[in-house]
């Protein structure tokens, strides 16, 4: 009898891939997404070898990303944002801004528009979570102010991100792409703003349901399941409120699994078995979250490196220099010392998850053409490796002008 297998084998030779890929990067002290990344790109139609389901593996790095934005919601702390919120807050934005204006400089000399610049500098914007908090605890300064700040940051950053993902399908038309308002492409700037609204709207009241019923029901459910004293039932409790909540954002509210899914985890962060949910989600957000940057590598074309070495090398200068010398300044203007400047500097110096969600959804929108989506591939690639060595050169800085200073100030 034959059987459809093609789900089970872009599953295991996307994580067969991905072990191989990853315990390699591992073994050269790089993080193990680039391994990941690079087993995409091995599975992808643009080399040699086996080509996995072009229609599946977007699917599966959906769920990634789902199971990606809970774990992001439940580390969403307010109070780490607040005792930081003096330089987190106008950091970020600034940091943001800076991003989008060098992008957008610079593709400007490549013949883009505003609209395809536009997304590709909010891609080159926003640093990954998942880099950031391993990179800091890997280096155990993840409860050191320097840390502290880049969290606060990063949260800044996600939260930003997320407001975009809500706007920009409304705001795509406008930007010479293909939005979600199709009655609102040709009537002007009245049309656009009664759509934006309408989506702001939904936002809103998506929001206000999450924590008027979401942040009573979850709980309580979670109460419930935990009193059967049954580990299996609870892990299907947390995956099921990810992957439920998520697809009652998109189905009933017209927005994106991962808002719903964000949103989600910050509800069940907030419970008393937020610690439990979150070490019985580890093993399948791991699995998911690599099975996610496997499907992001299968959308690399390495010819854009012979192809266009130019643009990647100043995709690679906005990440690695501009991100970081904007962090550096507006840290070092709140008078911060040198090596935890440095340190925060050094860590936003990378990107990851969410601009592979905003290339996507860039290309979905046709705001972005294909070498867009490449070049963040290809950035994402080259920053996360240089990211560990920019944080390891800047700890041994921090240390040596610390050591020099306790030194200069002995009797």
């Amino acid at each position: 009898m034959h059987h459809e297998i093609s789900l089970i084998s872009t599953i295991a030779v996307g994580l067969v891939y991905a072990l191989i890929g990853g315990y390699f990067a591992s073994r050269l002290r790089l993080p193990p997404l680039v391994g990941y990344l690079l087993a995409g790109v091995a599975l992808g139609p643009f080399t040699p070898g086996f080509v996995a389901d072009a229609k599946l593996a977007p699917q599966l790095a959906e769920i990634g990303v789902i199971l990606l934005m809970f774990g992001v919601g439940m580390h969403f702390s307010i109070r780490d944002l607040l005792a930081v919120r003096n330089v987190a807050v106008p950091g970020a934005l600034a940091q943001i801004a800076s991003a989008v204006a060098l992008t957008y400089g610079v593709a400007s000399f490549w013949g883009w528009s505003l609209g395809p610049s536009l997304v590709l500098g909010l891609a080159l914007s926003v640093a990954s979570t998942v880099v950031l908090l391993r990179a800091l605890e890997e280096q155990g300064v993840l409860k050191s102010v320097s840390g502290q700040i880049a969290i606060g940051w990063l949260i800044v950053e996600d939260l930003v991100t997320v407001i975009i993902l809500v706007l920009l399908p409304v705001l795509a038309s406008a930007l010479g792409g293909v939005g979600s308002d199709s009655a609102g492409q040709d009537n002007g700037g009245g049309q656009l703003l009664l759509t934006l609204g309408i989506v702001l709207g939904k936002f809103v009241g998506f929001v206000l349901f999450m924590l008027l019923v979401g942040a009573r029901l979850l709980p309580w459910l979670l109460e419930r399941v935990v009193a059967t004293n049954s580990r299996e039932l609870f892990t299907l409790a947390v995956v099921a409120a990810a992957i439920g909540i998520g697809f009652e954002a998109a189905e009933l509210f017209g927005l994106s699994f991962a808002l719903g899914a964000f949103f989600a985890g910050v509800v069940v962060g907030e419970s008393d078995h937020s610690h439990q949910a979150a070490v019985e989600l580890q093993p399948l957000q791991d699995a998911f979250t690599a099975l996610f940057f496997v499907a992001m590598g299968m959308l690399f074309d390495p010819s854009i490196v012979v192809r266009q070495p130019l643009h990647l090398l100043a995709v690679v200068a906005v990440i690695v220099l501009g991100k970081s010398a904007a962090a550096f300044l507006i840290v070092r203007v709140f008078r911060y010392p040198l090596g935890t400047t440095l340190i925060v500097a050094a860590s936003l110096a990378q990107i990851g998850e969410f601009s592979f969600i905003l290339a996507e959804l860039g290309i979905e929108l046709r705001l972005l053409p294909a070498e867009g989506q490449s070049l963040v591939v290809a950035g994402a690639l080259l920053s996360i490796t240089l990211n560990s060595f920019l944080l390891r050169a800047a700890l041994a800085i921090q240390q040596r002008h610390e050591g020099k200073h306790s030194w200069e100030a002995q009797p």
